[in-house]
């Protein structure tokens, strides 16, 4: 190929990612355009990894009251979220799967004063595929696998999992768990072979696919897959610590009034007993 043909597919294949980033743009301005036109809201929901399902029965509830609300989520691991607030990404409620990034926001002055609820509690479990063959019962002996998948400590399922390896013994006292590194959590197990997972859904993938013989996630994860995965161990509360979701609305500059109580409503709705009876079907706990 000569030099001006090479030049002009490069052009090219430039002027069909350029035309395919405006359409994308031009459709989400016409989708909130058409929102607005209709007299709808929307609101930035960001929300922790392991709430993905249940949170879009939630949404389909309260939109039965609440119709002209369009509920947008961003799902990921609660620490991520929380640097995204931080760093001003437009958001309007917060669930977080921890106290620590929801103390952290409120220390910052990001949280609408009086809207902070705790919701939920969950269990952390040790799991394997259903068809896996392990010498592994539980966390006490998480170095027999010859692999696990664990999530960083910046993830709340992986500081629970090391606050639990310490209240174990396995790990040194320390006053924040969080701090440990995947390194020193695979010294402490004898070497085993630990790959680090940003957020509770990609350690849940991780065994799922075979690529990890083991790994830590909570119960709640567990809906939908129960014929692919085996609980090797429920964690009690006493070993783990009580794995409390907070959720608040967030302070947005960028958002109008109507959008502003739409967040303060579905805040509401959250921690309403129409909801609680949601989140129990999904096998999270709310007797808090």
């Amino acid at each position: 190929m000569t030099m001006a043909a090479m030049m002009m597919v490069s052009l090219t294949a430039c002027s069909q990612s350029s035309k395919q980033e405006t359409q994308a743009a031009q459709t989400e301005a016409a989708q909130t355009e058409a929102t607005a036109a209709e007299g709808g809201t929307q609101i930035q929901v960001f929300i922790a990894a392991s709430l993905s399902k249940v949170m879009e029965d939630v949404a389909a509830k309260f939109n039965e009251s609440h119709p002209d609300v369009e509920i947008i989520y961003n799902a990921d691991s609660s620490g991520t979220l929380m640097e995204q607030i931080q760093n001003g990404y437009a958001c309007d409620v917060f669930f977080s799967a921890a106290q620590k990034q929801m103390n952290t926001l409120e220390e910052g002055g990001f949280l609408v004063e009086g809207t902070r609820a705790d919701v939920l509690n969950n269990q952390l479990i040790v799991i394997a595929r259903a068809d896996t063959e392990t010498a592994v019962t539980g966390l006490e002996n998480l170095g027999d696998a010859e692999s696990l998948a664990l999530a960083d400590g910046s993830v709340p399922v992986g500081k629970y999992t090391r606050q639990a390896l310490m209240n174990l013994g396995i790990l040194p006292e320390t006053d924040d768990p969080s701090a440990y590194t995947t390194q020193e959590v695979s010294d402490a197990l004898g070497g085993v072979e630990i790959s680090e997972q940003g957020n509770v859904s990609k350690v849940l993938l991780a065994v799922i696919e075979g690529s990890c013989e083991v790994g830590t996630t909570y119960y709640s994860d567990t809906y939908g897959y129960e014929d692919e995965l085996q609980v090797l161990e429920t964690v009690s509360y006493e070993t783990s610590g009580n794995i409390i979701y907070p959720v608040a609305q967030i302070v947005n500059e960028e958002a109008d009034e109507a959008e502003a109580a739409a967040a303060k409503e579905f805040v509401d709705f959250i921690t309403s007993d129409e909801a609680k009876e949601i989140f129990d079907s999904y096998y999270f706990d709310t007797n808090l």
